[in-house]
């Protein structure tokens, strides 16, 4: 399994070794040590989603706030889709830009997504399925909405005949406006955030295992 960074800080591309025969493949989805590894600590799950979406439909773009923020691991069991990475963290250095990657059933790529990212995707076939692991359960009051079609942000969505948005999502206010109101998340506490998890990690690592018997 290969684990890489993205352009924005905090967003890795999980590309796992697939091993196919007479019968069909099997593959790791996910591997603690190789996660660990690269991104510094492990991934908590406190809940698992899974969507389906017909072509048309725009999901997103939504991001959670600290604390606890809401770290995310993407995958598409079925079809493929248009994932955008997009970074409105206040003071990150790449704030507004966003990076965009698919996810398919066939090279079963997924993404990672640290805590105070935002990200949207959209199907790219007739319908596609997409699970995601998260690292904290959904809370209404802590979520983070940004319009997908933030004309300063241009996202390129791909064409359909019907766009398909929840009636939230439709009325999410542009970047410039959230970061306006206060809303976005602060890129200093998104990485002490992260910092925090990684000293979490290694406290537990040198704690000594019990002894039973």
């Amino acid at each position: 399994m290969q684990i890489e960074p993205l352009g924005i800080d905090g967003a890795f591309l999980i590309k796992p070794e697939i091993f196919p025969d007479h019968r069909g493949e099997f593959l790791e989805v996910f591997s603690e040590p190789a996660f660990r590894e690269v991104v510094g600590h492990p991934l908590k799950v406190a809940q698992v989603n899974c969507s389906r979406s017909l072509r048309g439909t725009i999901r997103g773009i939504h991001a959670f706030g600290l604390p606890p923020g809401q770290s995310r691991y993407i995958t598409c069991p079925h079809g493929e889709i248009l994932d955008i990475v997009v970074d409105i963290r206040v003071g990150s250095p790449t704030f507004g830009e966003w990076e965009a990657v698919r996810l398919d059933d066939r090279s079963r790529h997924g993404l990672y997504l640290a805590e105070g990212h935002a990200h949207a995707f959209a199907p790219l076939t007739d319908e596609a399925t997409v699970v995601y692991l998260v690292s904290s359960t959904y809370a209404p009051q802590k979520e983070l909405l940004v319009d997908p079609y933030d004309p300063e942000l241009a996202l390129p969505w791909p064409q359909a005949p019907e766009r398909l948005l929840s009636e939230k999502d439709s009325k999410a206010p542009s970047l410039r406006e959230a970061l306006r109101l206060g809303v976005l998340p602060d890129y200093a506490e998104c990485r002490a955030r992260h910092e925090e998890l990684c000293r979490e990690a290694d406290a537990l690592s040198a704690v000594p295992a019990r002894r039973h018997g």
